[in-house]
């Protein structure tokens, strides 16, 4: 380890307060801060690798960034269990080790980063706002009972009008990504309610693992830049007195721009496919909504279509003899006829799990590939 290197880790320890070992997981690239000796048997984002401990390196050294806020776990422990319990089983023919007690034994806490920015802008801007108004216009009708009558009907209408001035502000907690999976894992979870923020300690992401950033500010200012655009047009949709803006364009210039490091609590756990396979889930650290692919198990519709088969064959078979004892009891035949029809709809009904298994899996590629 060379003198930065050391120096990085000398740092670290005592920028996030207490004794810190870096990791990386080979399978998925997430890298994490973590408390020492605390290393998890394995990655708490795929699952799939266990964590191998990194020395701090020059490249790594402004992604070493201790948080200044975090978000806390305001989720509780019976919520957490219904949303496991919701997920396990909310489908049909789940892979055998998709149990609320498997997910729950599996949990990991970690904390997830994203930016704040603070800054002042001073910007010409235009656009176009618009305006509802109300038209009454009068129509004549007619009726058996009344005859020709009048009518006033009121027409709600809009009116654009450009508009453009100077705006000077200052705005604060404007988000930016501070990693290259934000926004899926955002439509996965949904949003964190940031102004519930607190200052971050050591204390408070004890026994979580931290995600390191791997988008810094210069990466993520495109972002920022939006959310002050953002943010100024709804003020001046405001200042107009209008109920929408469209078409805002501006030429800001930014000053004492100030990034935080926000932390945001993430619960992660997994369960096994038929090939035995990890499938992580993630469940929001305040709201409690979990989020994951569902798979079905081809085994277990297997499994189904068999016994439906077996029991389709048994009924064949029941019929038949009763077509044989129909030739010293002729009502019986009616019985073997009404038994073979049942034996047909019963056997066409063994494809039902494996359809449904299939289309299950099929929306879940689908929905992994957005």
């Amino acid at each position: 380890m060379d003198e930065t290197a050391s120096s990085a880790v000398s740092s670290l320890d005592l920028a996030w307060g207490q004794p810190s070992t870096l990791a990386i997981c080979e399978q998925c690239d997430w890298a994490f801060v973590v408390a020492a000796e605390s290393l998890p048997p394995q990655c708490p984002h795929c699952f799939r690798a266990s964590l191998t401990p990194i020395e701090a390196s020059a490249d790594l050294l402004p992604r070493l960034r201790p948080p200044e806020l975090m978000l806390p776990f305001t989720v509780s422990e019976a919520a957490v269990l219904q949303a496991i319990q919701n997920f396990a089983q909310g489908g049909w023919f789940a892979p055998r080790d998709l149990t609320p007690r498997n997910l729950h034994a599996r949990l990991q806490r970690i904390y997830l980063p994203m930016w704040l920015v603070d800054g002042k802008v001073e910007a010409q801007w235009q656009a176009e706002v618009d305006f509802d108004y109300e038209v009454v216009s009068h129509q004549n009708l007619y009726s058996d009972s009344r005859g020709w009558r009048e009518h006033a009907v009121t027409e709600k209408r809009i009116r654009w009008e450009r508009r453009l001035g100077r705006l000077r502000r200052a705005y604060a907690n404007v988000l930016a990504p501070a990693m290259e999976e934000h926004a899926h894992i955002l439509r996965q979870l949904g949003a964190f309610a940031v102004e519930r923020s607190q200052a971050a300690t050591p204390q408070g992401y004890a026994g979580a693992l931290v995600r390191l950033p791997n988008r810094l500010p210069q990466d993520a200012w495109s972002d920022a830049q939006a959310g002050f655009q953002a943010a100024a047009a709804a003020e001046c949709q405001q200042a107009a007195a209008a109920q929408h803006i469209r078409a805002y364009q501006w030429t800001p210039k930014f000053s004492d721009l100030n990034w935080t490091l926000l932390l945001l609590p993430v619960l992660t756990s997994y369960y096994l496919d038929d090939e035995r396979q990890p499938v992580t889930v993630m469940l929001h650290g305040q709201s409690g909504r979990l989020s994951g692919l569902r798979r079905a198990s081809m085994k277990r519709a297997q499994t189904a279509a068999l016994w439906i088969g077996a029991i389709a064959t048994l009924i064949f078979v029941l019929s038949v003899l009763l077509a044989g004892a129909a030739l010293f009891f002729p009502p019986l035949l009616v019985l073997a006829g009404a038994g073979m029809l049942l034996a047909g709809v019963v056997g066409l009904s063994a494809v039902i799990p494996l359809l449904v298994s299939w289309n299950v899996n099929r929306k879940n590629r689908q929905a992994a590939s957005l």
